[in-house]
């Protein structure tokens, strides 16, 4: 459990650190953060997944857990070690960008878009967490997929694409943790139910309808 604990921790705070300071720099456009989020998924998946099963979001481990793939103690200590690391990824870029910069204030913490309400951005991340969750059961859960031995690419595509269209409207976070980390340094709540209910009904919905409609029958 120790080691699977490490890797979920690493590979949440890869997310963070590398996604949020795509932000940060200032230098890279939606498409730029998009992929840098993709990347870093795709990579720490395919690092981590012999080790922890690479989920790196809660709502990825809550699916899991509402199929009884993991019991509710494995799921708290995921869940523990993937708030750890993005808090610990948020703390190091403010560090890293200055207490006092803009950059440093935000941590590209995630924000609901101009002109849309708090309900249609959950709905929202709901919707995206639900494609990336179903994705991840479909290439790297279901033992009959084709891309076992590189389920991190599809999975990182997934999450590039989410945050292609979702991005300026509500971050794209689809993870609990990735919301979590630079909110908890930056101290911004506001609309919090939005990045924790979202992503949470979105990946259990996704994982009971893999589990019921497309799973082999035993």
């Amino acid at each position: 459990m120790t080691k699977k604990l490490a890797a979920e921790f690493i590979g949440t705070f890869t997310l963070i650190f590398i996604g949020a300071g795509s932000i940060m720099n200032g230098k890279a456009d939606l498409l730029g953060v998009a992929v840098a989020h993709g990347l870093a998924i795709a990579i720490m998946v395919s690092a981590f997944a012999a080790i922890s099963g690479a989920h790196f979001n809660p709502a990825v481990s809550f699916g899991m857990l509402v199929t009884r793939r993991i019991d509710l103690k494995t799921f708290f200590s995921y869940v523990g070690a993937q708030l750890s690391g993005a808090a610990f990824a948020a703390l190091l870029l403010r560090y890293i960008f200055g207490w006092s910069t803009v950059a440093g204030k935000s941590l590209g913490t995630a924000a609901v878009g101009m002109g849309i309400s708090p309900t249609k951005a959950m709905i929202a991340e709901g919707i995206g967490t639900f494609l990336l969750v179903a994705v991840i059961f479909g290439v790297a859960v279901d033992k009959r997929g084709t891309f076992g031995a590189v389920a991190g690419f599809p999975i990182g595509l997934m999450i590039t694409l989410d945050i292609l269209l979702m991005g300026p409207l509500t971050g794209a976070t689809v993870n609990p943790a990735r919301w979590f980390g630079p909110a908890f340094v930056s101290g911004t709540w506001s609309n919090s139910w939005v990045w924790i209910a979202g992503p949470l009904l979105g990946g259990a919905i996704a994982a009971l309808v893999y589990d019921k409609v497309f799973a082999p029958e035993k």
